[in-house]
């Protein structure tokens, strides 16, 4: 389950690269400081899988909290700022009073 899940943040790290950043300036292109997470688990993976290939728990573990925390909660977090899709979707446009 684990190259599963590791395949699969890849991926979606992958495919975000091709996305424009919307919200924010632009820092070269489309892209945005949003994208910094991505690379960020594009890095933290294949290190990840390198630790646990060579027995290094601790290492494997802190690049995969860095994977979780970086790529999942921060980067989440972000999506539901003012101005974004989710943010509209989930809060609505005007306001609650």
């Amino acid at each position: 389950m684990g190259k599963a899940y590791m395949v699969c943040m890849v991926l979606t790290a992958l495919i975000t690269l091709f996305m424009p950043a919307q919200v924010g300036p632009a820092l070269w292109g489309h892209f945005g400081f949003i994208h910094l997470f991505s690379l960020l688990v594009l890095y933290c993976v294949p290190a990840a899988y390198v630790a646990a290939q060579r027995h290094q728990t601790r290492a494997h573990a802190a690049n995969m909290v860095g994977v979780y925390v970086g790529g999942i909660l921060v980067a989440g977090a972000f999506t539901f700022a003012p101005g974004r899709l989710l943010h509209t979707w989930v809060f609505g446009s005007g306001s609650m009073v």
